[in-house]
């Protein structure tokens, strides 16, 4: 039997509940799911404080949380080339076979298309509360911010002291 299998891409930095709510969503159409890490090359940066092995923990984590069988999850990990016009077949090669590519990305969706790839959106959810880049403003302010993310991605990050990282890296590029 063929399995029907989408594309999720993202930083993930951190995985957080909209990211868990686009793959919910996403299995209830496809029989299994490929997330694909970007940027992993980057860590302890603003943008990209976590490593790509602290993201793949925190995906698989709060797989297991929800009771997501991981055998309909593929995590792969994905390096930037800074060259968009072979972005895709870049992506390509790192991934199992996909059919559909599920993202809000308004870039990765024109590079996709321009593919032939089908693109679908990954849904609406509260993209003021879940976003990476507000959830590190929280963390780096010191406001609450655990509340966005799964209790099992929360956890990893207090295993790796990753609030106390990204409070020190603003601190370096002060």
């Amino acid at each position: 039997m063929n399995k029907e299998r989408g594309l999720f891409v993202g930083r993930f930095n951190p995985f957080h509940k909209g990211h868990l709510k686009a793959v919910q969503d996403i299995l209830e159409q496809e029989d299994e799911i490929i997330i694909a890490i970007g940027s992993t090359q980057q860590s302890h940066t603003v943008s990209d404080p976590f490593t790509a092995g602290e993201r793949v923990l925190m995906i698989r984590a709060a797989m297991k949380e929800l009771d997501i069988p991981l055998e309909r999850v593929y995590i792969v990990t994905i390096p930037d080339i800074h060259r968009n016009s072979v972005w895709v077949s870049h992506l390509r090669s790192y991934c199992p076979p996909f059919r559909r590519i599920y993202t809000n990305n308004s870039l990765t969706r024109r590079l996709f298309m321009e593919a032939g790839m089908e693109v679908r959106s990954t849904g609406p959810f509260n993209r003021v509360d879940f976003k990476g880049a507000q959830i590190r403003k929280h963390m780096a302010e010191g406001t609450k911010w655990s509340h966005m993310v799964p209790k099992a991605v929360w956890n990893i990050i207090e295993s790796i002291d990753g609030l106390n990282r990204l409070q020190d890296i603003l601190h370096e590029t002060d």
